[in-house]
């Protein structure tokens, strides 16, 4: 049976992210038939539009002019026009980057793409407007299904760890060489893209390329501003001047939320997926942790993220258990005694086998290792 280029097409193949991946589409198939172009300022490509099939495509949120909008509509493909007005954008098909997020800090933080989004949300969450909440969710399906296409194949590493830590601290320093230990592994880093151990360990991805002396040097000029209080604008322009002294990072990923707007993001995660339901975030972080996940001291949201983790460990709900490490025997015995429950929990099933707790923060790369055979 013959078929169309749109159903010949992958998924991959009909996803239409860029202007170069437009013309490309347009020069290789001669249509633009069945694809979905998300997000691509179109406002130059009116010739095109006029002269190429649209049938069954839809176009999401990508500027056009009307009698394009009116020519590919005609050809029966469906036209989700940007929405005005918002400091984001429901449609992106990329992540975000620290300097996205963080752009006109120079004018304080407050006036951020991070913070406006976060004040609209602060607006809207509790309003019961449908068209908000269909907004949020366009969003967060979309930053997930641009996750999911960064980190295909990719061997991924969770840190988790409460936000409270300060630069300059020993925990912090340690975090930072834990990052720094599995990127250089080959590992992907992801943490909750919050401040604390979450940048730490973002921090020790970004210095893998360098001499161990950077990553030292760094926490020295980080510590000058120890924590996001009170000064948010202060302690994002901290990293920034570490970036710029050091402008060849490796690669990490974190995955903060708005719902927790008052914690800026970390400038160290390459790549920043920010959600505004924290659910979606927690459940994906973990679930695309696949290499195992670390746990660092925290409070009640790293206690949380440590169950959300072994439940489908316990169940075998995903595959085979990933790697579970607790890091500081005496905090999670003792101050919040998560290990003994974990171990019961663990107790004749098949993740008994994948789960650690060490002491030092030194031991959790080898307890990954040895925990993944």
């Amino acid at each position: 049976m013959q078929t169309s280029p749109a159903h010949a097409a992958s998924h991959d193949e009909r996803e239409i992210e860029t202007v170069e991946d437009f013309d490309a589409t347009v020069s290789a198939r001669g249509t633009l038939a069945g694809h979905r172009v998300q997000g691509v300022d179109l406002t130059d490509r009116t010739r095109e539009l006029l002269t190429t099939s649209a049938a069954g495509a839809v176009f999401l949120g990508c500027p056009m002019r009307e009698e394009a909008a009116a020519k590919v509509r005609a050809d029966g493909a469906l036209v989700f026009p940007p929405v005005p007005h918002l400091p984001f954008d429901p449609y992106r098909g990329h992540l975000y980057t620290p300097d996205e997020l963080f752009a006109s800090l120079d004018k304080g933080y407050e006036r951020t793409p991070d913070a406006l989004a976060y004040a609209w949300f602060q607006r809207t969450k509790a309003d019961g407007d449908i068209y908000a909440s269909m907004l949020r969710a366009v969003h967060d399906d979309s930053v997930s299904d641009a996750l999911d296409e960064l980190l295909r194949g990719a061997r991924v590493v969770g840190v988790m760890g409460g936000h409270a830590m300060a630069r300059g601290t020993e925990a912090y320093g340690g975090a930072a060489r834990l990052g720094r230990e599995l990127s250089r592994a080959g590992f992907t880093v992801a943490t909750g893209g919050g401040p604390g151990a979450m940048e730490a360990a973002n921090l020790g991805a970004y210095a893998a390329p360098y001499e161990d002396k950077m990553l030292e040097e760094a926490c020295e000029l980080l510590a000058a501003s120890p924590s996001f209080s009170p000064s948010i604008t202060d302690w994002a322009q901290r990293a920034f001047e570490v970036r710029t002294r050091w402008p060849k990072g490796n690669h990490s990923i974190g995955i903060p939320t708005w719902f927790y707007g008052h914690e800026p993001p970390n400038a160290f995660a390459s790549h920043i997926a920010k959600y505004f339901a924290n659910a979606t975030r927690e459940d994906g972080l973990l679930a695309r942790s696949n290499a195992g996940v670390v746990f660092l001291p925290g409070a009640a949201g790293t206690v949380q993220e440590i169950f959300d983790n072994a439940t489908p460990n316990y169940y075998a709900s995903r595959g085979e258990p990933t790697p579970m490490v607790l890091v500081d025997r005496e905090h999670w015995t003792e101050r919040l005694p998560t290990w003994p429950l974990l171990c019961a929990l663990a107790r004749e099933r098949s993740m008994e086998s994948r789960i650690a707790l060490v002491d030092r923060i030194e031991e959790a790369p080898e307890a990954l290792k040895r925990l993944a055979v």
